[in-house]
């Protein structure tokens, strides 16, 4: 068998994504965005050179036939007289009137004259016109074909000399015999050359402007497109190292805008990623003990001995449901940052600390009571709020004795909803006041109690979510008082007949004296 060797000098086409791919050139946003402003530029200029260029051709044009026309009218107004000045009678040759319309007209600087009689040139213009008609035979061919007409039109002819717009006109003095041509004409082409010279200026200094807006454009467009770059190597700082990387802000634009709306979200992946670390290390830390008390179980039962059995097996099943509680809990720590932590909605907040007391009398053996009640419907996540004050609730069951007080109010204060768990217990050091609300932290009192050290930290996520805070309240006295601080965006002080309100004290009286023990009044 025969192996197919490839030829090492074959090239294999580059793959996307590859280095090969990315060594290519690519314009650039700044690029691109300066090739389009020169592009646009340019095109302006171009079409409002070609655009002014032909309107003053178009005017040039008009000019020189008002001053031919001009010049025929003084024409017809000296042979309409019909008196030669020098004689003081009345012109007898055509060559006379000729002579006499020739010294009257003053020619432009590029403009000729001349007369004909019978085919030949009789006066030419003075020296010092540089436009010779004489000398360009083709005019003078179209000039005499002109003596036998009696019609004036404005011409245009193009000889191997130069371009003319012309007026040749018959003349016929009564008495003579002899024709004559009077014979009136512009070099168009030199008229036109000086408008060119004009717009060839026009050329260079807008080839000028275009550069000056080159330099401009691309330094414009790089103090413009800097956030960008910024952007740019952030994220690659990002995707090479940490998190904590941010773009400075600067201005107040749609690019200032966009940095803050990028920060905002390196802030939430941060949040995200250190929450999901902090879930790892945690789960992996308190995990750790009950697994390892299992395993210790596991291996010394004797499976002989069926009480060993089934104290161990009582042991493995209280481990096994304090890790469930303990991954219930950190999984909600855990989504405490997502937007849809909390769904708010419109929640009467009497009715709602009514249900709370009555879901936590059946925590503990203790005296409950509503303290206060707050008249208000506010937006709030009613089960997340249950969540939190019932976490209260269940601690104050724990650290306090049987049969005691514990309070639950809801109050307004300075446009702020307090709802508080109140009890009797032995209270909470001030050096534990802080720790107690952290991830697995715990006070000096909560040494040994049931629990795993998450219940203050998800009461101050839930806190959090709806904008507002957890904390100690301090107390004089015994017990600890536990507040949730909320914000009140929309509060609704709700209205109620005199029959709603007789009917909802009756409710609240009835609800107190449920809760009260059978041996106080």
């Amino acid at each position: 068998m025969r192996l197919r060797t490839e030829d090492p000098t074959t090239t294999r086409a580059a793959t996307p994504g590859t280095d090969a791919d990315r060594s290519r050139w690519r314009p650039t946003v700044r690029t691109r965005f300066l090739g389009a402003i020169l592009a646009l530029s340019a095109f302006g200029l171009t079409v409002a050179g070609v655009t002014a260029y032909g309107l003053q051709r178009q005017r040039l044009d008009t000019v020189i036939d008002e001053a031919l026309v001009r010049n025929v009218e003084e024409f017809r107004a000296l042979a309409g007289d019909g008196v030669d000045p020098s004689t003081g009678s009345s012109f007898a040759l055509t060559r006379d009137l000729l002579y006499v319309a020739l010294q009257r007209t003053v020619p432009a600087p590029n403009e000729g004259m001349l007369a004909i009689v019978e085919g030949d040139v009789t006066n030419t213009a003075p020296t010092t016109v540089q436009v010779r008609l004489e000398h360009d035979p083709e005019l003078l061919e179209a000039a005499v074909a002109a003596q036998g007409t009696s019609s004036v039109t404005l011409r245009t002819l193009t000889t191997s000399r130069a371009e003319y717009r012309y007026v040749a006109v018959p003349v016929a003095v009564e008495g003579d015999e002899s024709a004559g041509v009077l014979l009136l004409a512009f070099d168009r082409g030199a008229e036109h050359a000086e408008l060119v010279r004009t717009y060839q200026t026009y050329t260079w200094v807008a080839l000028g402007a275009l550069a000056l807006t080159g330099v401009v454009g691309w330094l414009l467009a790089g103090r413009l497109l800097r956030p960008i770059r910024l952007l740019r190597r952030t994220a690659q700082q990002i995707t090479d190292t940490d998190l904590s990387s941010r773009i400075a802000v600067t201005g107040n634009d749609d690019l200032s805008d966009l940095t803050r709306t990028v920060n905002a979200m390196l802030d939430r992946l941060e949040g995200a990623f250190s929450s999901q670390r902090r879930l790892l290390d945690d789960a992996g830390h308190e995990l750790r003990t009950p697994l390892t008390i299992i395993r210790g179980h596991l291996e010394l039962v004797d499976p002989a001995d069926p009480a060993d059995v089934a104290a161990a097996r009582t042991i493995v099943l209280d481990e096994v449901d304090r890790m469930h509680r303990l991954v219930e809990d950190m999984m909600t720590l855990a989504s405490a940052d997502r937007p849809d932590f909390v769904r708010r909605e419109p929640v009467d907040v009497a009715q709602l600390t009514d249900e709370i007391v009555d879901k936590a009398r059946h925590l503990g053996d203790h005296r409950w009571r509503v303290t206060r009640r707050a008249d208000v419907r506010a937006q709030l996540d009613a089960q997340r709020v249950t969540q939190a004050m019932l976490q209260l609730a269940a601690n104050a069951t724990k650290f306090s004795p049987r049969g005691t007080m514990i309070g639950v109010s809801s109050e307004l204060r300075d446009d702020r909803l307090l709802m508080s768990v109140s009890d009797e217990g032995s209270g909470v050091a001030p050096a534990d006041t802080a720790r107690i609300f952290e991830r697995f932290g715990r006070g000096g009192a909560g040494r040994g109690v049931e629990g795993s050290g998450l219940g203050l930290p998800i009461v101050a996520a839930i806190a959090a979510a709806h904008g507002g805070s957890a904390y100690l309240e301090h107390r004089s006295g015994p017990g600890a008082t536990f507040v949730i601080d909320l914000p009140l965006d929309a509060v609704t002080h709700p209205t109620a007949t005199p029959e709603e309100i007789t009917a909802e004290l009756d409710l609240a009286v009835t609800r107190e004296l449920a809760l009260l023990p059978e041996d106080e009044p």
